[in-house]
């Protein structure tokens, strides 16, 4: 039995309205979970490239990427999940943040090379950038101050030196 895991699959998609509802309706007709879904424009202005985790063993996320396929605004899936990947996830924090203990606050995004964005006089919005361990483990030093509101954009991914190899098509600069 394949072990269950965590996989990320991009998909170039039409940027046109819909697209992202009937994507999320086939995972729910499905039912596969998104763990997390990012969504944005990319280097091709009529093209969207999108980002998921999903959850489930080989055989799931080979059925996640045949049914991705079957719709027509779906241009190209690739699960990535086995690659040299850079992956990130940006997440905004406001954290209590009392006179009394905004300096050790302040230690503890700077250790993390996170940004204060926000000062209100008892919060702290921070502005951190990394991966999912890394955003996890400021939060949890964060938690005891009390974390008042969290958001996580989800994660973005890209294979490492995959622009080089479609350049040229033998993955070196030049």
């Amino acid at each position: 039995m394949a072990p269950v895991a965590d996989h990320t699959i991009t998909a170039l998609v039409e940027d046109k309205p819909g697209v992202l509802t009937r994507i999320a309706s086939m995972f729910r007709r499905r039912g596969y979970n998104i763990s997390s879904l990012a969504v944005g424009h990319c280097e091709v202005p009529s093209l969207s490239r999108m980002t998921f985790v999903v959850r489930g063993d080989d055989a799931t996320v080979e059925q996640v990427t045949k049914q991705l396929y079957k719709l027509v605004e779906v241009v190209r899936v690739s699960d990535i999940s086995s690659e040299n990947l850079v992956c990130r996830e940006l997440a905004l924090v406001r954290v209590k943040a009392p006179a009394a203990v905004r300096s050790e606050i302040i230690q503890i995004v700077d250790i993390f090379r996170a940004n204060i964005v926000d000062v209100a006089p008892d919060s702290l919005i921070i502005e951190v950038t990394g991966d999912v361990d890394k955003i996890d483990s400021l939060c949890n030093l964060l938690k005891p101050f009390g974390i008042k509101e969290m958001m996580r954009t989800g994660r973005v991914a890209m294979t490492r030196g995959a622009a080089m190899v479609e350049e040229n098509g033998h993955g070196q600069a030049g």
